[in-house]
């Protein structure tokens, strides 16, 4: 049975324990009501623009924009890759790591070079471990201050080897922002750009109510060479905003899940120093009562 100090000890460093976690709690806490609303006020945004693209994309022909156009021979994909920075957020950066993961190797055995562009240090940390994936680019510790310039040069920079022919095909995969309780992992492919299957979107109209037919000024032709970057742009920072709103939510269950279990753990320390301490008052009277019935007798 362990001594009466090392019990203590034990239950005074698991009640620092807590008051870390506690506080670990509170701060992502903060930053979730900042990123949970930063991101439920642009996704009806990214959900429009998305429309309105498809609504345009269906009215011209693939070869009018090289972001349209499907390359006959599929050599090379890129997967952008949406991360956290920090850890102590349970499974959420391990789920989204382990899509991209099995999406880059089915991508692989099809025979195409998989090439990884990588926001947040843990999705870069982690492509750099396997060797058989090319690191396209990596930008680590910017989760915590997003803007639209850092979705931008991510974006672009695959919209350049798109239309350059270095790139066939466009993934993004983050972690997407449900609820506080689901931040399920999300694919989806950016180029090229696949307008929603015609019974899909039949299907949707028919959920929104009387839809409408847009009239375009300039032409659709032109409107397209400034839509569709700005399209994918769009769809990366959504992805990002995404992740940062995940992010915290899982940081909160994960550190709540930790005090409960400093709670627990320090319950069971107590009643274990309890047990430690009465049993040593037990043997030291039963030590003096010994020593007494010697000197009677």
């Amino acid at each position: 049975m362990p001594s009466l100090k090392d019990v203590k000890m034990k239950i005074t460093g698991v009640g620092k324990t807590k008051q870390i976690t506690k506080a670990m709690n509170m701060v992502a806490s903060a930053k979730l009501r900042g990123a949970q609303a930063r991101i439920e006020k642009f996704r009806p945004y990214a959900q429009k623009y998305r429309d309105v693209l498809t609504s345009l994309a269906s009215k011209v022909e693939g070869s009018s924009h090289p972001l349209l156009e499907v390359h006959p021979e599929k050599k090379a994909c890129a997967i952008i890759l949406v991360t956290s920075d920090r850890g102590l957020c349970g499974g959420f950066n391990a789920a989204i790591i382990d899509k991209a993961v099995k999406l880059a190797k089915s991508k692989a055995e099809a025979g195409m070079q998989v090439k990884f562009a990588c926001v947040g240090r843990k999705g870069r940390d982690a492509v750099r471990r396997i060797p058989s994936f090319e690191m396209m680019t990596s930008y680590a510790d910017r989760m915590g201050s997003l803007d639209f310039a850092l979705a931008s040069s991510v974006a672009q920079e695959c919209i350049s080897g798109y239309e350059n022919g270095e790139l066939d095909e466009v993934y993004l995969v983050y972690g997407e922002f449900v609820s506080m309780a689901q931040q399920p992992p999300r694919v989806i492919q950016l180029l090229p750009f696949e307008a929603p299957a015609a019974e899909a979107a039949e299907d949707a109209d028919a959920n929104k109510g009387p839809s409408c037919d847009y009239l375009y000024e300039p032409s659709e032709d032109k409107l397209l060479g400034t839509i569709l970057p700005t399209y994918i742009k769009v769809q990366a920072y959504r992805g990002m905003l995404d992740t940062s709103a995940s992010e915290n939510a899982a940081r909160m269950t994960a550190m709540d899940n930790a005090t409960r279990n400093c709670n627990d753990l320090i319950k069971s320390l107590t009643l274990l120093y309890n047990k430690t301490r009465q049993a040593s008052i037990t043997s030291e009277l039963i030590d003096i009562v010994g020593g007494a019935e010697a000197l009677n007798g």
